[in-house]
């Protein structure tokens, strides 16, 4: 099972991906030709989009990933795709400057010799802006608090003095570079790195004993990778080689906070969070196809990785009144070796019948060693006993057989086995095995409808379930892990495609899944899935297009649990409901002068939990979500390179949550929360602007 790859020969085959085969050719590709390129005639095509903008309210939700959460923006753009007339290109696409979604992408060099790329975008993530909290140094590894802390609860803590806004999210900011260089003989190498800066603050929370905050974790990543690859392709074969790596760095090692709350243990005034550690992540990995024959085709792949973390370890404890024993190392000493290896082999042995068949292996070696450490439940309490550290390791295998037969006229079928097998140590099921049988069958019974239809059936077996002796507190017996449990699995699904008239399209999909988790006398027992969509789209006239679709999903499960770490005595439903119903429409008017598109969305989200420890169910208040849009946007060609933009999208969303309605920081006694409420706005977007090409 272990896989051991030095990091020595991890450097050897990534320098041997940088080598060529003629020297002499590769110091100078001026010297290589492509007699067979289509070289495009010189022309030069460029665009630049000026408008400014705005937003109606501010809110968070509505910023997430798209940057409207302010006032006012500037729209700004730019394209341009150079051609020489040789080969020589360079294109360059600048997209949202004015917003914190901007990005840019660049790319130049010669069809058939080289190419050079970079790239730079920014992503924000906005989580919410209604909480509230009286730490200070928000976004910092060290969190404090002002005079009138601490107290023994909330009621008694000066939160209407102290309480301040907090912004939870975070900003992504990456840049990108690259380059392929084109070699003679079929040769292509190729160079990719990027740097990946993410800054902000995420929820968090600590407690101490039965007293928790919530925290603002603070984020201040840097991630970097290169990749540099060699490939060579002819009429029959085609192979690369590669190299990978990549570094995380967190410049925060801990959160450390000060208790809000009085502890009536001495010692307990501070806490600490130890945050996501610095790691690498090395990998080489080959693959090749072979056409062996017209009818028979090869393929493999083989990837060596490694995952090393060795961030120091943080102190068991703050608090100087604990008798600690020392730690049984100073870090992690975190060392695990990937394989991943798969062949696969196609057949056309008739001219209607198709073979295939595949087998897979994924293997994680953790080579971390086994600690012993001392307990300390949330600086207070010094435990007895110490903890032992499981490295966890897995090998699993996949094999896929499978056939496509072309029957007569217009039918289709294909079937096949999968089988897959999971060996882990360090787990309550040593081995997992699943089979899994499926069918899909597509026929056109007449000219205007196309109809498909799937089955699969999978049963997942577990060899034995065993408690792990070294988890502390110890698992009830009766639980099963939904991931290792014995599964009986079913699933169909159909397509239908019809045209009503000439033009008209309508599609209809139905997808249904069941899951019986048999043998688990507690834990998930069952669940259900069932989702219908439809989609149309029809002319109205020469000038207008209509599309609209729906889509709706139904999901149920079913869980036991036991209070009493012996036989179930209550039982748990969650009932989850999806509906999305859209309708777009196109419209060309001034004799294709003048564009709209107008794309109105309603889409409504449930959720019900229910529990049952009695005769009485006891069912949690219903999770709802509403949200409605409509965007209408019009271009209006004033001259051939002169463009007027109009747009205008409006948004509503309204959530409740009964964990989040009505719960100020203050609302439970010992409990210092955000105060974060369910999102609600109306937003209103309006976008002017003008493109000019030239």
């Amino acid at each position: 099972m272990r896989t051991s790859t030095p990091l020595w020969l991890l450097g050897a085959l990534g320098a041997l991906s940088l080598t060529v085969a003629d020297p002499a050719a590769a110091a100078d590709p001026s010297q290589w030709t492509c007699e067979k390129c289509p070289y495009e005639k010189p022309s030069r095509q460029a665009s630049v989009e000026l408008g400014v903008g705005a937003v109606s309210d501010d809110a968070a939700r509505f910023g997430d990933y798209t940057g409207l959460d302010r006032e006012g923006f500037a729209l700004v753009g730019a394209t341009l795709r150079h051609r020489y007339g040789d080969g020589g290109y360079a294109d360059v696409d600048a997209r949202d400057l004015g917003l914190d979604t901007r990005s840019l992408a660049a790319e130049g060099g010669h069809a058939g010799r080289y190419a050079l790329r970079f790239g730079y975008a920014e992503i924000p993530h906005r989580l919410t802006d209604t909480a509230r909290t009286p730490f200070a140094g928000n976004g910092s590894g060290f969190l404090t608090l002002p005079a009138g802390y601490p107290a023994a609860t909330t009621a008694e803590m000066p939160l209407a003095a102290t309480l301040q806004p907090l912004e939870l999210g975070t900003k992504r900011k990456r840049a990108d570079a690259g380059g392929t260089l084109q070699g003679p003989a079929g040769w292509t190498w190729r160079v990719d790195a990027r740097h990946d800066e993410r800054e902000g603050t995420l929820r968090g929370g600590g407690s101490f004993f039965s007293n928790a905050s919530q925290l603002a974790l603070p984020v201040d990543h840097v991630t970097d990778q290169v990749e540099v690859s060699a490939a060579y392709t002819d009429t029959r074969l085609h192979a690369s080689l590669a190299y990978h790596a990549s570094s995380f760095r967190n410049h925060d090692d801990a959160l450390t906070w000060q208790n809000p709350f009085t502890s009536p243990v001495p010692g307990a005034t501070a806490g600490q969070l130890a945050l996501p550690p610095d790691n690498q992540f090395h990998q080489v990995r080959a693959n090749a196809g072979y056409q062996v024959s017209p009818k028979v085709r090869a393929s493999a792949e083989l990837a060596f990785g490694r995952m090393l973390q060795d961030q120091p370890f943080l102190a068991a404890t703050l608090n100087p009144f604990l008798a600690v024993p020392a730690l049984p190392a100073a870090s992690l000493q975190g060392r695990a070796d990937t394989l991943d290896a798969s062949v696969r082999v196609s057949v056309a042995a008739t001219e209607t019948l198709r073979l295939a068949a595949s087998a897979t292996r994924n293997e994680r070696d953790n080579r971390t060693p086994s600690l012993a450490f001392p307990t300390v439940s949330t600086d207070m309490f010094l435990g007895a006993a110490t903890r032992a550290s499981l490295p966890y390791s897995f090998t699993r295998d996949r094999v896929r057989l499978g056939a496509d037969w072309r029957g007569p006229k217009t039918l289709l079928l294909a079937g096949g086995v999968d089988h897959d097998t999971v060996e882990r140590t360090l787990q309550e099921a040593g081995r997992t095995r699943e089979t899994t049988v499926w069918t899909r069958a597509t026929a056109r019974p007449i000219d205007t409808l196309t109809v498909a239809l799937k089955l699969a059936h999978a049963q997942r077996e577990v060899s034995s379930y065993v408690p792990v002796a070294a988890i502390q507190p110890p698992e009830n017996p009766l639980l099963r892990k939904f991931n290792m449990a014995d599964r009986r699995r079913q699933t169909v699904g159909l397509r239908a495609d019809t045209t009503l008239g000439e033009k008209v399209g309508l599609g209809v999909t139905l997808d249904v899944s069941a899951d019986n988790y048999r043998h688990s006398p507690v834990g998930l027992t069952d669940a259900r899935s069932a989702g219908f969509g439809a989609d149309l789209s029809m002319p109205v006239s020469a000038q207008t297009q209509l599309r609209a679709y729906l889509n709706s999903e139904h999901v149920r499960s079913t869980q036991r649990g036991s209070q009493g770490f012996a036989q179930p005595d209550w039982t748990g439903r969650v009932r989850d409901t999806f509906d999305v119903v859209g309708v777009g429409v196109t419209h060309s008017a001034l004799k294709g002068k003048l564009e709209l598109t107008g794309d109105a969305t309603v889409s409504r989200s449930r959720s019900r939990d229910i529990v049952r420890t009695g005769a009485t169910p006891s069912a949690f208040p219903r999770q709802t979500t509403e949200l409605d849009g409509l965007k209408l946007t019009a271009t209006w060609h004033y001259k051939a390179n002169l463009s007027l933009l109009g747009g205008w999208a409006w948004e509503r969303y309204v959530a409740e949550d009964w964990r989040l309605d009505g719960v100020a920081p203050g609302t439970v006694a010992n409990l210092l929360a955000f105060g974060e409420q369910p999102a609600t706005y109306h937003v209103n977007v309006v976008r002017v602007g003008v493109r000019y090409r030239f």
